[in-house]
């Protein structure tokens, strides 16, 4: 048994729910100033208010897991992209105080309108050109970070921020559309395949950018068998594509939902195959990178008893504030 892999298996997945679950409800605030109404607002914000800190818990378990079997990486990601973390992070905090307080204020709800638009949109930018500095890679020397604090500033990065900003927009706005209805969800509607389309053009940019931008992943993708097994994928985001431009014809309220969710796991699935089997880009693998076998068996039976909770409680709020929600409905949020 590979612990080592089966810890890198569970931080993807990780990250995967995180980005998913998260990035919806980071991108109704993306889509925030598209609908000024302040019933519409109110309501767009129950629809996330049960479940929205829950969903951040996935990216504390990421982070944690990080540190505890590849602390080589935690260090080495924390001291190459300290700045745009802590962007992000201080981002979220004003989103997270946004949903707190809003709700009671009265003359300064228009301002916490905007630290709700700002964070939801700076914290998906930012972590955006975190991926993309990422990517790129990360300039080591004797196992330690060896740039500048500002070398995580480039156009493949911003390329990155720009486009994970666009894929929590589309999943919060088909979000809105699986809990909403009437004239709300019918102008959301409108937005999702304009959306879908700008998320596109992003994939194919980056997909083109990442193998000119490292000649290890070029290698990987069009030098090797990799290149036929990868091949479908693109016909398959394509697909998934036309599935979500026929659901949003056909007025279906979840399917557009689940269209965005493929393209992201497409995505995702993509990334992870550039990655592999490297923790830091061209610089240490899973396993140079790795805590001792001790130590992984050791945080493992943890994640063993820790991981099925907090799966059964994100499901369980999921189940209890199933539905649509209604004007009516949102005083039972609060």
């Amino acid at each position: 048994m590979d612990v080592t892999v089966i810890w890198a298996a569970i931080i993807a997945l990780g990250v995967l729910l995180y980005v998913v679950l998260d990035g919806f409800d980071l991108g109704i605030g993306i889509v925030f100033p598209l609908f000024p109404d302040e019933d519409e607002r109110d309501l767009m914000m129950n629809t996330v208010a049960p479940v929205w800190d829950g969903n951040e818990t996935w990216l504390v378990l990421g982070g944690a897991g990080l540190f505890a079997v590849f602390p080589v990486v935690y260090s080495t990601v924390l001291s190459a992209l300290y700045l745009p973390l802590v962007f992000m992070l201080a981002c979220l905090i004003f989103r997270g105080v946004s949903f707190e307080i809003r709700a009671k204020a009265n003359r300064t709800k228009h301002l916490w309108d905007l630290a709700f638009i700002g964070g939801s949109t700076g914290a998906a930018f930012f972590q955006g050109i975190a991926l993309g500095a990422f990517l790129q890679g990360i300039p080591m020397d004797g196992g330690r970070f060896a740039g500048d604090a500002f070398g995580w500033l480039t156009p493949f990065s911003l390329l990155s921020g720009f486009g994970l900003v666009a894929t929590y927009a589309l999943l919060g706005c088909c979000w809105l559309v699986a809990k909403t209805e009437g004239d709300l969800q019918r102008r959301l509607r409108k937005l999702v395949w304009p959306l879908t389309v700008m998320l596109l053009g992003f994939i194919a940019l980056v997909s083109l950018w990442t193998p000119l931008q490292d000649p290890a992943i070029a290698e990987r993708w069009f030098r090797s068998g990799l290149f036929w097994r990868l091949a479908p994928v693109p016909m398959l985001v394509l697909a998934c594509a036309a599935w979500m431009r026929w659901a949003v014809h056909a007025r279906h309220h979840r399917t557009p939902f689940i269209a965005a969710i493929g393209l992201v796991l497409l995505g995702y699935a993509g990334l992870l195959v550039s990655l592999w089997p490297y923790a830091i880009p061209q610089g240490l693998t899973l396993w140079e990178a790795a805590a001792p076998r001790e130590s992984q068996m050791f945080t493992l039976a943890g994640a063993a008893f820790i991981l099925p909770i907090i799966l059964a409680y994100t499901m369980l709020g999921y189940w209890v504030f199933r539905g649509k929600v209604r004007h009516g409905d949102t005083h039972h949020y609060h």
